[in-house]
């Protein structure tokens, strides 16, 4: 018989597995806190917007509190022993713990046969061979490179997605594994060769199948999750459906996962036979718009009855909410959706908009949300802090900001 669970409940084991536990964070974060939680997460996505900060930042911020960023930096893309982590299309553009790397291997596999990659770039893949061998004679002669100092390109570049032929070749060879990122220069990618990045263990691992990987890419995905629907599992690291059922339908048969029924759900969920359930989850944090507990926006909504949309590439006047808006999740609840920029000239944090969700922030709930507010500016490096909106839960954060007598606050303006 399949376990019953309420909502609640479900709700409770996916923050738990996510890592908000409730406990208090690190007094001081070390390496290995990084390299503990990347490995609860498995995958953590990159993305190029910077209104706040480098989208990978936030969900160890979110998780761990004031941590240094060189610690993420160190373990993404030093050399040698302090290398925990590694570059793929994981979610989206991710990064993963460095024991995956031999569960991703199927995936380069297919994307050097022109499978799952943009078709674009499986077509520049299968016409321009001698484009990828020059590119790559080039890695292999100079070691770490960047597109942009290959590039033949004469012409100006275009718009988003307007690749030289160059950076064409670096992608293709990159999904295909034949390449791997070495470092970044500012936010482009330096491209290596594996052996010269990667530990010998890891590039040396015994292959493994794809339907084992398949496998082992749902357990990850659970552990992380929680407790996740077929569609959230598989999403999760972006599994095809039909050998995703498959895996799924065999981890459940060998016992290594359980089927279970929620509260309102009308698929299936799947959990880990030994699942606990916290009795209560007393969090507060802000989070990524890519942070992985809310990335399935289906699952989001279905979790916590919270529709959540990006709007940056909304035009300005159809947006709702604003331009970068971080989730604020306070306890069980996400109670409140925050528009946030980094002003760093000015040194402030400037908070655009407060938007409370329908049973609202109590004044508990906004000194947590002004907590954190504040944490997150001192770890941003902004002195001042700012409220623009002029809406009654701006006012609300500006009480809550005077009634504040932390001694490390930043000043209010």
């Amino acid at each position: 018989m399949p376990l019953e669970l309420s909502l609640k409940q479900a709700r409770r084991m996916a923050l738990a597995a996510q890592g908000f536990n409730g406990r208090p964070a690190p007094a001081s974060v070390k390496a290995s806190h990084v390299t503990q939680l990347m490995q609860r997460l498995g995958v953590v996505q990159i993305d190029s917007v910077n209104a706040l900060v480098r989208s990978h930042y936030l969900p160890l911020f979110s998780r761990l509190g004031n941590y240094s960023q060189t610690l993420l930096d160190q373990a993404a893309w030093s050399q040698g022993r302090h290398r925990k982590l590694f570059e793929y299309w994981g979610h989206e553009a991710s990064l993963l713990p460095i024991e995956l790397y031999p569960l991703m291997r199927w995936r380069m596999q297919r994307a050097a046969e022109g499978q799952g990659i943009y078709r674009h770039l499986a077509t520049f893949g299968r016409e321009q061979q001698p484009t990828i061998a020059r590119v790559l004679q080039a890695v292999r002669e100079q070691g770490a490179l960047g597109a942009g100092s290959l590039s033949t390109r004469e012409e100006r570049a275009g718009p988003w997605w307007d690749w030289s032929a160059e950076k064409l070749a670096l992608e293709w060879l990159f999904a295909a594994g034949q390449v791997t990122v070495a470092g970044r220069r500012g936010f482009e990618r330096l491209y290596d060769l594996p052996e010269r990045v990667l530990p010998a263990t890891t590039l040396n691992h015994p292959q493994i199948s794809e339907r084992e990987a398949q496998r082992g890419l749902l357990l990850h995905a659970v552990r992380a999750l929680g407790v996740g629907t077929e569609k959230d599992l598989r999403d999760y690291f972006r599994q095809d459906p039909l050998p995703s059922r498959v895996a799924l339908a065999e981890l459940v048969e060998d016992g290594a996962l359980q089927v279970v029924r929620i509260q309102n759900w009308r698929q299936p969920g799947f959990c880990l036979p030994d699942s606990k359930v916290p009795r209560n989850v007393r969090a507060s944090a802000l989070l990524s718009p890519f942070d992985s507990l809310i990335w399935e926006r289906a699952r989001t909504e279905r979790l916590f009855d919270f529709r959540y949309r990006l709007e940056i590439y909304t035009p300005q006047e159809k947006r709702v909410y604003g331009y970068y808006v971080l989730p604020f999740l306070h306890h069980e609840r996400i109670a409140a959706r925050v528009d946030l920029r980094a002003e760093r000239a000015a040194g402030r944090l400037a908070v655009h908009a407060v938007h409370e969700e329908e049973t609202g922030l109590d004044e508990e709930g906004m000194q947590a949300l002004a907590r954190n507010l504040r944490q997150l500016a001192d770890w941003l490096g902004l002195p001042q802090i700012q409220i623009n909106c002029q809406r009654g839960s701006g006012r609300a954060l500006q009480r809550a900001f005077d009634a504040s007598v932390a001694a490390s606050a930043p000043d209010l303006l």
